[in-house]
């Protein structure tokens, strides 16, 4: 007996002595730990509903898309609250998340919240939603759509710089920032530009039932607060973010409702993730909602 007892204090003083060794070590996997596993409620208790949040600039749908899909084809999720706080971005990727929200609302209860700014592409992304209710504080609109590019050719001849170029293509040289652009390179962008200004408003009308012949109301780059969107058609009411997940609930009609809570390193690593691509589009950017 004494030498199961003299064994089982070697092995406690052996492994305070590699604690107090190598302290930092063991808070880090402890701190790792407790970010991975799941509470013990979390554990015991799978959450019904879900919240997803699009929060900044839209440059990339994939990870947003790829939650909307998994709640949409998760059995356990009975409704979904979308928060947008964003300012708009990208054409495609906005469209990529308008599009996946579609297909969610047609298989379950979907209410989107516009908790600060629903703007541009952000509201793009929000029109499939059964219901959109805003913050009393947010924005919303901006319809519209801009491209964006620099005449830097007097600075290049103070500068003493010139550009060499040779290209195949009328158009090939369109938005270019060493000159002014020409009057051809200028209507071929304001066709790209007007092409998607429809392909936007017309999704607009359709997914919230709205006239296409007065969308200068509620389009045309309008920016409105949300009792002036509410009047427009743009959104369905106001409240606050617990309104809108108790919406969530009545429509999901769930009995017990138990919402997800993010995780911390999942949160940071998406973070980190938008400010890569964030950084990327400083050098490429895009033709944006706006």
């Amino acid at each position: 007996m004494m030498e199961i007892i003299k064994k089982i204090g070697s092995c406690l003083a052996t492994g305070l002595r590699f604690i107090q060794s190598h302290f930092k070590a063991t808070l880090l996997v402890i701190f790792v730990l407790w970010l991975i596993l799941p509470s013990s409620e979390e554990g015991i208790t799978p959450h019904n509903l879900e919240k997803i949040a699009l929060t900044g600039p839209i440059l990339d749908a994939t990870a947003i898309v790829e939650q909307l899909d998994e709640a949409c084809e998760n059995d356990d999720i009975k409704g979904v609250l979308f928060s947008i706080d964003s300012p708009g971005g990208a054409v495609a990727p906005s469209v990529e998340i308008a599009y996946a929200i579609k297909r969610l609302s047609e298989k379950k209860p979907t209410v989107v919240y516009a908790a600060g700014i629903m703007a541009s592409g952000g509201y793009y992304s929000a029109i499939w939603g059964n219901e959109i209710i805003a913050n009393p504080g947010s924005m919303i609109g901006s319809i519209g759509v801009i491209i964006e590019g620099a005449d830097i050719s007097e600075l290049m001849e103070k500068v003493g710089v010139k550009t060499q170029i040779a290209h195949a293509g009328t158009y090939k040289q369109v938005g270019t920032f060493d000159r002014q652009w020409s009057n051809l390179e200028r209507a071929e962008l304001e066709k790209v530009i007007n092409g998607t200004y429809d392909l936007f408003v017309g999704d607009v009308a359709r997914a919230r039932k709205l006239d296409l012949n007065r969308s200068s109301e509620y389009a045309d780059a309008h920016i409105f607060t949300a009792a002036q969107a509410k009047k427009v058609g743009l959104v369905d009411s106001i409240g606050v973010e617990y309104d809108a997940k108790k919406r969530v609930e009545v429509l999901s009609k769930v009995t017990d409702p138990v919402w997800n809570k993010e995780d911390p390193m999942e949160k940071f690593m998406k973070q980190f993730a938008a400010e890569g691509v964030s950084l990327a589009h400083t050098y490429f950017p895009p033709v944006t909602l706006k």
